[in-house]
């Protein structure tokens, strides 16, 4: 496909500027590289809610020069792509230099929603591709684009993805598949990893920390913008990160998602959820679930994420100590994560349990319907849903469990809860139905609209998104998606090449 920028391009943004100011710090932060072209490329499918955010309207979405710019052909005006360099720690262990292996930051887009990076995922080898070959697949692509659209309609914070290109290409995996391309915007694509790659050099971490802080993090400048403490704002900062991602697991826990790859590398500096791989919502609940295939020893497990973000966050805290940061100062910054961490879990398992407010002694009766759903491998998204026909239609939540004395004996703690917390009953479901979503990615879902797309049919993903953006409010004629998979379709195994 033919290269496609200047002005072609350039009329997709008229009115809007456009740049790269990650390009502003030193050049060793990152590889100006091109996209690999791809063989007849095609637009399968596009997220206008996102394209509203970068002000591109409908005839925008079907012209040539998007198609270009998504494809990877296309240029924004005045930016060349490029590629940055991280590091991480991957299951735990220092992996050393890593980057943006398959992935390409065409740069930003200034509107009145918000300056965005437009970054490629899928897009071709870069310097950082180590053996791999730069390219995604469509399988792993459909997934990534339904995933992030998922949890937006959860209200969780993530990146966001605003097409999806499939082309003839062939890609070797297990079995050769077909190459694709995600194009994902973010106010910022920064990694706790771009810090651990600085963590021995003081004047380039310096200039990262001056850059994240500068254009996300102005608080952490308050009272010192004529001669800035770095010290003083990276503790800062860390603090505020360590909120955010403290409240970013507490959703994730609330909503049975799994990541399934929390590396360092994978963990964003802005609080969202970043780089969908190998993740899952839970269908049966057990609370050492793991979604990735590859994680052989359960190091990402359901139950262990919030300890996993914990000691990430440390790993980040670490790297900072070349800016003069004090263990004591860091240990301070990093103190909150528990206790943010439990009051944004609290809060929102009282609303899930139609309570109005969490007390200390609801403790007990949350540890106790963790047990009951562990055991009896309830369905994890129907339970909550379910919960606030109590009273009504129980004979629907009672169907979930294959022990119902159990289940009896957790609900009648549950009705002695409620009889001192009082609120009309459709009062109370309203609001529980506001918070526990009917419809979720669930992996068989996201597995038909992948065999769909492999034959050049987009209209299941259409589908799922439409019931993605507003998992909360049932959608006549699709009761189907709202249920857990038939016992004889097969599981769906997803590993780390998802």
């Amino acid at each position: 496909m033919a290269k496609l920028g200047g002005q072609a391009v350039d009329a997709l943004f008229s009115g809007q500027a456009t740049g790269c100011s990650f390009a502003d710090l030193p050049s060793s932060f990152y590889t100006r590289v091109a996209p690999r072209s791809l063989s007849r490329p095609r637009l399968l499918h596009v997220n206008p809610a996102v394209a509203a955010r970068l002000g591109l309207n409908d005839a925008a979405l079907h012209s040539p020069a998007f198609l270009a710019l998504c494809a990877g052909s296309g240029r924004l005006p005045g930016v060349e792509p490029m590629a940055t360099v991280y590091s991480g720690h991957q299951f735990g262990v220092w992996a050393g230099q890593l980057g943006d292996g398959r992935a390409h930051l065409l740069g930003d887009v200034s509107g009145p929603q918000g300056a965005w990076e437009i970054q490629l995922k899928g897009s071709g080898r870069t310097p950082y591709s180590r053996m791999g070959d730069g390219w995604a697949v469509l399988r792993s692509s459909v997934r990534e684009y339904l995933a992030s659209q998922a949890m937006e309609g959860l209200g969780i914070p993530t990146t966001q993805a605003l097409a999806l290109v499939a082309a003839d290409d062939t890609v070797i995996r297990e079995t050769p598949e077909t190459a694709a391309v995600v194009t994902r915007i973010a106010p910022s694509f920064v990694r706790f990893g771009h810090f651990e790659h600085w963590a021995h050099s003081a004047l380039d971490q310096a200039a990262l920390l001056d850059y994240v802080v500068t254009h996300w993090f102005p608080d952490c400048l308050a009272g010192q913008a004529d001669h800035p403490d770095r010290a003083v704002a990276a503790c800062l900062l860390l603090a505020e990160v360590t909120r955010r991602t403290a409240r970013l697991m507490a959703q994730w826990q609330l909503v049975g998602f799994c990541h399934g790859v929390m590396n360092t590398d994978n963990m964003s500096i802005l609080g969202l959820t970043l780089d969908y791989g190998p993740y899952g919502f839970m269908d049966a609940f057990q609370a050492n679930h793991v979604c990735n295939h590859s994680d052989s020893l359960g190091r990402y497990a359901w139950n262990a994420q919030p300890a996993v973000a914990q000691w990430n966050l440390t790993r980040l805290a670490e790297s900072l100590q070349v800016l003069g940061c004090t263990v004591p100062d860091l240990e301070a910054a990093l103190a909150p994560f528990e206790s943010v961490f439990l009051q944004a879990y609290h809060a929102g398992l009282a609303q899930k349990f139609g309570l109005a407010a969490w007390r200390p002694e609801d403790a007990e009766l949350g540890d106790a319907w963790w047990a009951l759903l562990h055991a009896q491998q309830a369905d994890f998204t129907l339970a909550f849903r379910y919960l606030a026909d109590v009273g009504t239609d129980e004979p629907a939540w009672l169907s979930l469990f294959a022990d119902g004395g159990a289940a009896r004996q957790w609900l009648d703690r549950y009705r002695l809860r409620l009889a001192d917390d009082p609120r009309p009953q459709a009062e109370r479901k309203a609001a529980m139905d506001r918070v526990n979503p009917l419809y979720v990615l669930r992996n068989h879902l996201a597995q038909h609209a992948i065999q769909a797309a492999q034959q050049g049919d987009a209209s299941e993903i259409g589908r799922l998104m439409a019931l993605l953006q507003d998992p909360y409010t049932q959608q006549t004629g699709h009761e189907s998606y709202a249920q857990p998979p038939a016992a004889d379709v097969p599981t769906v195994a997803v590993s780390c090449s998802s």
